[in-house]
């Protein structure tokens, strides 16, 4: 297989047959105990099933494309971007929609003082910054 070429694959229940078709031919080599020839006779049933599928629907069959390249690392160290702090503090103890218990890691935070709460998806109000 060359580069430019991509592999096939078979998608939802098309997928499901074959695996079908694989383990009640396991079973049946097993029961029979037929394990030289018989392995041979599935993988054949396989491919011809497959092939099949791709003659007469072929949008059971996607092509597997090969992932992104990943760009190199740059050797220059880049200055690091800005951490933003989440001010689990300033959340208050339970969301005001739903009452459910809120914890800093648990909530989606939508900015450095914003976040949702994890079980309704409410905006969450924050408290006032107190100056002691």
């Amino acid at each position: 297989m060359s580069r430019d070429e991509h592999k096939k694959r078979l998608t939802g229940p098309y997928r499901n047959i074959q695996g079908a078709i694989w383990l009640i031919g396991l079973a049946i080599i097993a029961w029979q105990n037929w394990w030289w020839p018989g392995i041979l006779v599935l993988v054949a049933i396989s491919l011809i099933f497959e092939a099949v599928l791709m003659q007469l629907a072929p949008h059971a069959v996607e092509e597997d494309r090969p992932l992104a390249p990943q760009p190199a690392a740059s050797t220059l160290a880049s200055p690091a971007a800005p951490v933003q702090e989440h001010r689990a503090e300033l959340l208050p103890l339970t969301c005001p929609k739903c009452g459910g218990p809120l914890r800093g890691h648990e909530v989606k935070w939508t900015g450095p003082q914003s976040a949702d709460c994890p079980y309704c998806g409410a905006n969450l109000p924050m408290n006032p910054i107190s100056s002691s």
